[in-house]
């Protein structure tokens, strides 16, 4: 007997990501349908009502089976699965689940529940004339608010002016977000020390220091499964990510405790049937690890590296849950030792002059084997238009790499900067969009 097509439906599905859900096992029998655009989805200030309504009558309008509907991105695509989930009768974990990890305050108080390993925190007033920093929280500390995209609004500090600077920011830009991430609180009995927090926050936390890795996991019947864990090496000086690379280095039994306060804290936060990512740092002169943030699903940036060391994308994990399958990933059946993905930033602003055409990023994949290079802004677009960026540098492409050494993995790197050929001009005039 033939087994029927299931319909799996995609919020925010993108081109980047459309390759690596089709590399999943048995992928040939699932249609992917796209359920909102990521314009529609993060541009601007969002309304989630709306969203919802949108959502809805694409999938009323639907003559087929809807089988499951999944998501790889932060909010507000992160609350819709299992809001739209509840709706169509598709396997979600709780939107109280969700929201618990995206609230960065709450996922604070939530950790502090069962570890230690985090820094101080509080909260800032942003309503004050002369706004200071939380007590107990010392500088140099990072300043965010509750919810945020790709570290938008999030800025490190290192004294009071700079805490005033960066607080007039984030005052200006928080209720983009915020504002429709209070609807998401409405929908949830709060816990008493969550009353009247809302969801135009800015919490301050004391800077942590030392090597980044991010772990990856699932939660499938209860059970807390940590498939990879990873490095996340920053430019020289720099608080933007150079690259991803997986596996990690770091010592195993460093691995076994990142692993090992996951599980305690992902038990804690009520998780189940999804996946989650979570981000550390780890200190070499303290011995010491810590939790940065935890995000409600599995990094889609991190597709690639699982596909080349590995030999399945981690999107695998996401849609055998939603389907109700064994979420399990092989281990190091993949081509490659090792894998990386790279961000090809730009550090000031600039008018992009040109970009290779899509015929010159194929021949540059071709000539290069193991690479995948995604280009980020389009010719003529100005960088600082761009959205999704952190607070001080601007990300042009996005550059997969497989080898054997790391070695081999710059070199590959190097050689797809070198061939992309991208330039910019940098404007006089913030206003002149002619450059």
């Amino acid at each position: 007997m033939t087994q029927r097509r299931q319909n799996v439906f995609v919020l925010g599905l993108d081109d980047a990501n459309l390759p690596t859900l089709r590399a999943v096992p048995r992928a040939d029998t699932l249609d992917f349908h796209p359920l909102l655009t990521i314009e529609e989805l993060q541009e601007g200030e969002v309304s989630v009502p709306d969203l919802i309504d949108r959502a809805r009558k694409v999938l009323d309008a639907f003559d087929g089976p809807i089988d499951a509907i999944v998501g790889y991105w932060d909010f507000p695509v992160s609350t819709l699965v299992p809001i739209l989930g509840e709706r169509y009768g598709t396997r979600a974990t709780s939107l109280e689940s969700i929201v618990k990890c995206e609230h960065k305050y709450w996922s604070r108080l939530v950790q502090a529940e069962v570890v230690s390993e985090h820094p101080n925190f509080g909260r800032v007033d942003l309503t004050a004339d002369d706004p200071r920093p939380p007590e107990g929280v010392s500088f140099p500390m990072w300043l965010k608010p509750a919810l945020s995209y790709s570290s938008e609004l999030a800025y490190g500090v290192r004294d009071l002016d700079e805490f005033r600077e960066a607080v007039g920011h984030i005052r200006d830009g928080i209720a983009r977000v915020g504002r429709p991430f209070e609807y998401i609180l409405d929908q949830l009995e709060l816990p008493p020390e969550m009353a009247g927090v809302g969801g135009q926050v800015c919490l301050a936390e004391e800077a942590l220091e030392g090597l980044q890795v991010a772990v990856e996991g699932y939660v499938h019947g209860g059970e807390v499964t940590v498939y990879g864990v990873l490095d996340s090496i920053n430019y020289p000086d720099s608080t933007s990510f150079l690259r991803h690379q997986y596996p990690s280095a770091l010592p195993a039994p460093v691995q076994q405790r990142v692993r090992d306060v996951s599980e305690r804290v992902m038990r804690r936060i009520g998780m189940d049937g999804a996946t989650f990512s979570i981000e550390f740092f780890y200190d070499p002169r303290t011995d010491s690890v810590a939790i940065l943030e935890i995000n409600p699903r599995h990094s889609q940036s991190h597709a690639e590296l699982f596909e080349y060391v590995d030999g399945v994308p981690n999107h695998h994990a996401m849609l055998a849950l939603a389907l109700s399958e064994d979420p399990a990933l092989p281990h190091r059946e993949g081509p490659y030792a090792l894998a990386a993905k790279w961000y090809y930033r730009w550090f000031t602003d600039g008018v992009v002059r040109r970009t290779p055409s899509d015929d010159e990023i194929k021949k540059i994949e071709e000539a290069v084997p193991g690479v995948r290079i995604d280009v980020v802004p389009e010719e003529a677009q100005r960088l600082s238009e761009i959205g999704q960026q952190d607070s001080y540098s601007y990300e042009v492409a996005h550059i997969f790499t497989g080898g054997d050494s790391e070695e081999e993995l710059r070199e590959k790197y190097d050689q797809c900067v070198a061939a992309l050929r991208l330039t910019f001009d940098t404007p006089s005039d913030p206003s002149d969009h002619s450059s």
